[in-house]
């Protein structure tokens, strides 16, 4: 009679073929690195693991879902908390470039206000376009709950961020003449290509950073991208609703500025169209598509509010 192997003796499934997740499953690797009888891997060297995509995706629709949950007092100081971390950055920024007059140095500097923003969770307008997006999308959560989730930060980030700007302009007046300069560069991108295209890119690049701390769990691994991104957003001077915003208030409390509040409204209201578009269209979206599967199980099961109100319009019509 013939023996098993040791190995499949000790499977609680010896008559079955392996299942999917386990080594020698089809199209999977084995424990020496071979793939399964399919004879094809999930991924090559440097290539695309589905499995870590999906653990992404999964932490996101969860983030995103909790966020639209909330009730209205944690979700405006979450909101106003975020535009004080924000502003951290500006202060950093505004300084060193008061000091040295170096403005790739100064976008360094503002690094500072993402850690912050990472490290005490608080939140700014523009993450929102991929958390709380791929929960709508999945259909873990609606719409509605996503506008006011927008309306609501977006709205505490420019209050906290108003009020820090003043205590940094009252506190600092050396840095009086950078911060007048720096938020009449944002005035005068004005409402053209340019200044869209910067804003796509500001969108994009820190929706990049949201779905890059959320392929970890480790707070060391997410301090890299916030480091980045506020390098890149502040010393590169790209279009981001917010931190534009901010060195605009810090140019207004000055009070030496030829701009004004409307001007600031029209170029806030421009980056932030941009931001979203860039976040959403460049990698929100081109992320999900990666994992299309995942997306679909979402929704095939949706969560009951979202699945209460698809019934609702159904029974009525």
């Amino acid at each position: 009679m013939p023996i098993k192997s040791e190995r499949a003796a000790a499977s609680p499934y010896p008559d079955e073929t392996p299942r999917s997740g386990e080594p020698g499953a089809s199209g999977e690797p084995n424990e020496s690195g071979e793939s399964g009888e399919s004879g094809e891997e999930v991924t090559g060297a440097g290539g695309l693991n589905e499995q870590e995509i999906e653990d992404t995706l999964q932490r996101t629709v969860d983030e995103g879902r909790r966020r639209m949950h909330r009730k209205w007092l944690p979700l405006l100081s979450t909101g106003m908390v975020g535009g004080i971390d924000v502003g951290t950055g500006v202060l950093a920024m505004l300084v060193v470039e008061a000091k040295t007059g170096n403005t790739l140095l100064a976008g360094l500097a503002f690094s500072v206000g993402f850690i912050a923003l990472s490290l005490a969770r608080s939140e700014l307008f523009t993450e929102d376009f991929l958390v709380p997006v791929s929960a709508v999308i999945a259909r873990q959560s609606r719409l509605r709950s996503l506008l006011r989730l927008w309306i609501a930060t977006a709205a505490m980030n420019l209050v906290g961020g108003w009020i820090f700007t003043l205590l940094v302009i009252d506190g600092y007046p050396d840095v009086h003449k950078v911060a007048a300069s720096a938020g009449q560069h944002y005035v005068d991108l004005g409402l053209g290509w340019r200044a869209f295209a910067l804003a796509l890119l500001g969108g994009a690049v820190i929706t990049l950073m949201t779905w890059m701390q959320h392929s970890t769990e480790s707070t060391g691994v997410k301090l890299i991208p916030a480091i980045t991104t506020g390098f890149m957003l502040a010393g590169l001077q790209l279009n981001h609703a917010i931190v534009n915003s901010l060195l605009i208030f810090a140019g207004l409390h000055t009070g030496h500025t030829p701009y004004g509040y409307l001007d600031w409204a029209k170029t806030a209201g421009w980056a932030a169209l941009g931001n979203m578009v860039g976040g959403i269209a460049l990698v929100t979206l081109l992320r999900m598509l990666q994992v299309p599967h995942k997306v679909l199980e979402h929704a095939q099961n949706p969560a009951p509010c979202v699945e209460d109100r698809g019934k609702s319009q159904t029974m009525v019509s």
